[in-house]
């Protein structure tokens, strides 16, 4: 144990505190403002320290990691422009409500506000966008700053908290308290809460229950659905939140996403309650808020939040319950079940209509090259129920969402913000805390653009991840608004792509090129019997701009 009268650096406290807090992993691009940290870090085995080539994608990394463990993903990145690139993970980690701490250099105390070398107010800068944002101004506060960290960015609705360290902290010797390991705290749902919960949804004749947000694990997701099936509950989930529930059980009713199944949203209007868990109803899940109106809903509303300031922001609930979402779905498995008869035909056919809707149709005459159906639903044959499966944004992630059934919690990386690139550096991070797993990461020729140098970064860290980039030469989302804004007058969205093939051999992948339905299924087999980092480049049709539409 270490003798906490010694006189030590800051950055030596610093890490002392993260491992008392729990850290296995941290991702960085290494920097100058922060060495005595990496110096600390080698010493520590039992931490890994995951290096990138981009900060963006270091901070994608530990959002990753925040949503596969619950725990707090961990970044360090040097100060300006090391901090503006790991912005993108910290606007993904809010948006997403992931716990994650994001770590930057500072330059000394005694040069602040002379606009030093790359000196930020990191506190203005991160205010709006972070749960928190502080700069430590002590040495002996190190452990204490670290401990609120840790807390805030797991109390409540979990999120992003920004850490500056002054570089004349973090070099300079002191001693300090000891480190001090944080005890996040959720609210739980009352007794009358469940009462008058139970008493709305046995009036109901036509309820739907929407999951979605952060915090579940696998207990919650588990007393989840035997709460569905014991009251015979229609699941839909939020938006990029379909592993929280198995897609193949009977209750799934599909996912409240772009692409959106039209019978579903019709669900949603007719239902007489809605019973949202965890989720804060966003403009994706509630396709533009009219799904539900605002600020008060048609529908009777039951709405948990584990954050008290979301529960009456937007929609005005019936029963607003603050509590976090295990707290809760453990106080949903213990509730007695109410009579059901009422909805079991509103149940079963909610679940049909999401087996029909999730079903690939047969590829048209004119379609050319790879069907993304046809690969998708060749993946849902073939990949274990515990593949991790992430994307960023893009149109091709409709195909991906709405034909893919995911089984397990914790299986499915898409940021809710719409973040591009996401999907490489996530996927890594998902490989090396499950290296036993399947990961497979999907990215749009523009998204695997943001940040392809991370294959190197899988190389060097053994992260055999297979990545499908779908290729059909522009950036498809804007091209779909821009022909129905601007019909015939496209501008500044073909891309002139380089040889996804040629390059990824170049960065020391297994690579193949797919132009034909038939020869995906042995170049996927090929390329996860690989042993190393992967790429399939599909070439698709580009006229086929979503799943049920073309361009003209």
């Amino acid at each position: 144990m270490q003798d906490i009268k010694v006189p030590r650096n800051g950055g030596r406290i610093l890490v002392e505190s993260l491992v008392k807090n729990g850290v296995e992993a941290v991702y960085c691009v290494p920097g100058e403002s922060y060495l005595p940290v990496l110096d600390a870090l080698r010493d520590e085995p039992g931490v890994r320290t995951v290096v990138t080539r981009h900060e963006g994608a270091a901070s994608y990394m530990a959002d990753a990691y925040g949503k596969l463990t619950g725990r707090p993903g961990i970044c360090f990145v040097t100060r300006g422009p090391g901090a503006t690139h790991a912005s993108n993970g910290v606007h993904t980690a809010m948006q997403d409500s992931t716990p994650m701490i994001l770590f930057i250099g500072q330059v000394e105390r005694a040069f602040l506000g002379r606009e030093a070398f790359q000196e930020v107010d990191y506190v203005k800068m991160f205010g709006g966008l972070a749960k928190w944002a502080t700069q430590i101004d002590s040495l002996e506060r190190i452990p204490e700053v670290v401990a609120r960290a840790f807390s805030v960015a797991l109390s409540g609705r979990p999120g992003p908290v920004v850490v500056a360290l002054p570089d004349d902290i973090l070099f300079g010797q002191g001693v300090a308290g000891p480190a001090v390991a944080a005890q996040p705290v959720q609210a739980a749902p009352g007794p009358s809460d469940m009462s008058e919960l139970r008493r709305l949804l046995a009036a109901a004749r036509h309820p739907l229950l929407i999951v979605g947000g952060s915090g579940w694990d696998s207990d919650a997701c588990q007393a989840l659905r035997r709460f569905a099936a014991a009251n015979n509950l229609p699941v839909a989930t939020a938006f990029r939140r379909q592993d929280l529930f198995d897609n193949a059980n009977a209750h799934y009713a599909g996912h409240l996403g772009f692409g959106l199944s039209p019978q579903l949203a019709e669900r949603v209007r007719g239902a007489d309650l809605i019973l949202a868990i965890g989720t804060r109803l966003g403009e994706i899940t509630s396709n533009g808020y009219t799904l539900i109106e605002n600020p008060q809903p048609t529908q009777t509303l039951i709405h948990v939040h584990a954050d008290p300031e979301e529960l009456g922001r937007v929609y005005h609930a019936r029963l607003p319950i603050n509590a976090g979402v295990q707290a809760f779905a453990a106080s949903l498995a213990a509730l007695e079940p109410v009579d059901s008869s009422a909805w079991r035909q509103w149940t079963q056919d909610a679940h049909a209509e999401y087996l029909a809707f999730s079903t690939p149709p047969a590829t048209s005459a004119e379609h050319a090259g790879v069907d993304m159906g046809k690969v998708m639903t060749h993946l849902r044959e073939v990949l274990t129920e515990d593949a991790i499966l992430s994307n960023g944004a893009g149109n091709y992630a409709v195909w991906v969402h709405r034909f893919y059934r995911y089984r397990r919690p914790a299986t499915e990386l898409a940021p809710t913000n719409g973040a591009m690139g996401y999907g490489l550096p996530a996927a890594i991070a998902a490989k090396l805390l499950h290296p036993e797993r399947q990961v497979v990461c999907f990215a749009g020729d523009g998204c695997f653009m943001m940040y392809p140098q991370e294959l190197a970064t899988a190389l060097q860290f053994g992260a055999a991840v297979v990545v499908i980039v779908v290729n059909n030469g522009m950036y498809g989302t804007i091209r779909m608004h821009q022909e129905r804004e601007y019909p015939a007058r496209p501008f500044a969205t073909d891309l002139q792509n380089p040889d996804f093939v040629a390059l990824a051999r170049a960065l020391g992948a297994h690579a193949e090129l797919v132009e034909h339905n038939e020869d995906f299924p042995a170049a996927f087999a090929r390329a996860t019997q690989s042993g190393r980092p992967a790429l399939i480049e599909l070439k698709v049709d580009p006229r086929q701009i979503t799943p049920q539409a073309r361009l003209a």
